[in-house]
């Protein structure tokens, strides 16, 4: 059994993957600073709490587990919160990605797989988009995972560290048993939020501008199955132990749901309708991301499996447990 290491396990897209690490003959090693991650969600393997830009504890996990390679996850994620303190996400997403970089090379550890996003692209010129569309962050969010984006670059070419770069489109649903979900405090995704309002939450749901050049004047964004997404780190992880090179790959369905369309298929699913308020654009936001995905599926073999279906039946389950949870 191969050891993992996987910095951000407790979150929510690296818990998910975790269980997949954990299915497939891995076991992952979680590194958590549980400032968003939770310890109730490190079930697969052991959880060890430290930060990614602590070099010391670093050391002192890859000597104590000596992993076969990293899978990278912690980061500060949240577009609106970029806008308004840029600083914060350079120092925790950049700088902590280098000192983890640096940690692993230390421990003879040659291969990293790295969670990046679409927001690399920034506006679209081409939809849907595949990796070699040009990279034009609109935020601080998309700066910074394309500056560790970089750095991986180089460090391939000029030190021989090799890794895979996957660039997520929009993370959405849970694992359909219930083991873990998608708990965010403060919640700013779209489908959790619009899931509590049509649970009776009292803030309704917001739709962030409805007045982009888009079918209905809405944003449209390509919503993945976390499972898939956590399908494609395995195979990502495979590819790199096998000894094959760095690469890049888009993960997404390929079909883009603008906001209307995701508050219709939820308001199927929980039964009834909910407010649903026009809102100004954030700061950031692009008018549509969808991917184009053959590469992941020609080099990987990676398919996603769910659809929005999927992902707002399993999402709705996990929250209504949360709910039940918080008022015990």
């Amino acid at each position: 059994m191969q050891t993992v290491l996987v910095s951000g396990g407790a979150g929510y897209i690296g818990a998910h993957t975790c269980l997949r690490l954990s299915e497939a003959g891995f076991r992952p090693v979680v590194f958590d600073n549980l400032s968003n991650g939770h310890a109730v969600f490190a079930q697969w393997g052991p959880l060890e709490v430290g930060d990614i830009r602590d070099a010391a504890r670093l050391d002192e996990v890859f000597s104590l587990y000596k992993p076969a390679a990293v899978i990278h996850f912690a980061a500060l994620i949240e577009v609106g919160e970029s806008v308004l303190h840029p600083g914060r996400f350079y120092e925790n997403n950049v700088s902590g990605a280098l000192s983890l970089i640096e940690a692993a090379r230390r421990a003879g550890v040659n291969a990293l797989v790295f969670s990046s996003t679409c927001a690399t692209y920034g506006d679209p010129i081409q939809v849907p988009m595949d990796e070699t569309h040009p990279q034009a962050p609109l935020n601080p969010y998309g700066h910074s995972k394309l500056m560790v984006e970089q750095i991986l670059r180089d460090l391939d070419h000029y030190c021989g560290f090799r890794s895979v770069i996957l660039r997520y489109f929009n993370a959405a649903g849970c694992d359909p048993e219930g083991r873990i979900g998608e708990r965010h405090e403060p919640e700013t995704h779209a489908i959790p939020l619009a899931i509590r309002a049509a649970m009776g939450s009292n803030h309704g749901f917001k739709i962030f501008g409805d007045d982009y050049p888009t079918a209905d004047g809405t944003a449209v964004r390509d919503y993945i199955h976390v499972l898939d997404l956590a399908d494609a780190h395995v195979l990502a992880l495979r590819h790199l132990l096998a000894g094959r090179g760095s690469d890049v790959f888009n993960l997404g369905t390929g079909t883009g749901t603008s906001v209307r369309e995701l508050v219709a298929a939820i308001q199927a699913v929980a039964g009834g309708g909910f407010e649903a308020q026009p809102a100004p654009r954030r700061p950031g936001d692009a008018p549509a991301l969808v991917a184009d995905n053959r590469k992941a599926r020609e080099v990987l073999g990676w398919a996603p499996r769910y659809g929005l279906t999927d992902i707002i039946e399993t999402a709705w389950r996990w929250h209504q447990v949360e709910a039940a949870r918080a008022s015990r």
